[in-house]
């Protein structure tokens, strides 16, 4: 009789074989959806180890909508913003469900830190909590930097490593100083000068209003004001001696990802970028003597495009002085290696992923 289904009975272990691989498989998928202060942004990722930060995206999306500008305006989101955000965080989480079957556990909805200041977040909250059964965790700005470290410095570099991440409004990041008895603590670094505040700062310089839009009055300006901003990236590393043993130094943030992807004009599939500070003065000087080259990249290229649409010449000088000053202001630069966290939109995934592994300790 067994051997009279045979045939039959290899099928069937076979089939059962195949559905219990692909089950153990989707333990390894994760997804995010993060309501940011300008967009809903999703992401789905496969993570090969965490520890060593390896993993591969999947898929990612995003949608526009000026959250931010709703809430400063009104202190409160518009009807609009929780309609439109509900129904598309739960036609994003079916299509996530239908799309990778993962475990549910493994999907996290999270909204930016501004959320917190709009009087009427809890109606958004309860609405997406009634319509997925799922928590929206609003992300502690008090937190912020912490998660940086927990989600860009792959896990296996936290004692060895520090992050910078350069804003709009604050370059911040931080490192981990490993105590006695296993334990660990985060220590913030935070300069307070971002790309945005910084080109404020710059342009208040400029007496003559006539020249407000003049590129070389601004760009002279800007080298003067350099010589304040190397002083506040010194006091920033001279108060922290421990930097010096670090050997690693990840860069993430907005003035990071222009300078890459106008520089390097590579589609570079790997999640961390080598930098120098070389590479850096190089482009420091393209932006300032030959700007059309970078608008000639974006005519083919999508991302150097979007980068242009994002920033203007000023703001782009502005965010690479801050890479410069950091860099020179370093001690010991050269003997570090460092590197850019080209994959900044699942940061926060990420460091959600490592505080939940029984193999990493965050609690720091």
């Amino acid at each position: 009789m067994i051997k009279k289904n045979k045939p039959q009975v290899l099928f069937f272990i076979l089939f059962n074989l195949f559905f219990t691989l692909n089950s153990f498989a989707q333990k390894s998928i994760y997804a995010g959806i993060e309501i940011g202060r300008r967009a809903i942004k999703v992401s789905v990722i496969d993570v090969s180890n965490i520890k060593k930060a390896d993993y591969k995206i999947l898929s990612f999306w995003t949608e526009r909508i000026p959250f931010a500008d709703h809430i400063g305006a009104n202190g409160q989101l518009t009807p609009e913003d929780i309609s439109k955000t509900s129904i598309t965080v739960v036609d994003q989480l079916k299509k996530i469900r239908t799309d990778y079957k993962m475990l549910d556990e493994n999907i996290f909805i999270v909204a930016a830190p501004v959320f917190a200041s709009a009087t009427n977040v809890d109606v958004l909250k309860n609405k997406i909590a009634t319509l997925t059964n799922k928590e929206l965790e609003i992300l502690d700005v008090n937190e912020e930097a912490k998660t940086l470290v927990k989600g860009a410095i792959p896990p296996v570099d936290y004692a060895n490593a520090f992050l910078l991440d350069i804003g709009a409004q604050t370059t911040k990041g931080g490192y981990i100083d490993e105590l006695k008895d296993n334990k660990l603590e985060f220590i913030p670094l935070e300069l307070n000068f971002g790309t945005m505040t910084l080109t404020d700062a710059v342009e208040k310089t400029v007496v003559n209003k006539s020249q407000a839009n003049d590129m070389s009055a601004y760009q002279e300006k800007s080298f003067d004001y350099n010589t304040i901003l190397r002083k506040k990236t010194q006091e920033l590393f001279a108060a922290n001696p421990l930097l010096m043993k670090k050997d690693k130094l990840y860069l993430s943030g907005g003035a990071v990802w222009a300078f890459s992807t106008l520089y390097y004009d590579e589609n570079v599939k790997d999640h961390y970028i080598p930098l120098t500070l070389q590479d850096a003065v190089d482009y420091d000087a393209i932006l300032k003597n030959n700007f059309g080259k970078f608008t000639n990249l974006a005519k083919t290229n999508k991302e150097a495009a979007r980068v242009l649409n994002t920033y203007d010449q000023k703001y782009l000088i502005s965010a690479n002085n801050i890479l410069i000053a950091c860099l020179e202001s370093i001690p010991n630069l050269a003997t570090k290696k460092v590197y850019f966290v080209k994959e900044g939109q699942v940061t926060w995934l990420i460091s959600y992923i490592a505080e939940r592994s029984k193999k990493i300790n965050t609690n720091f």
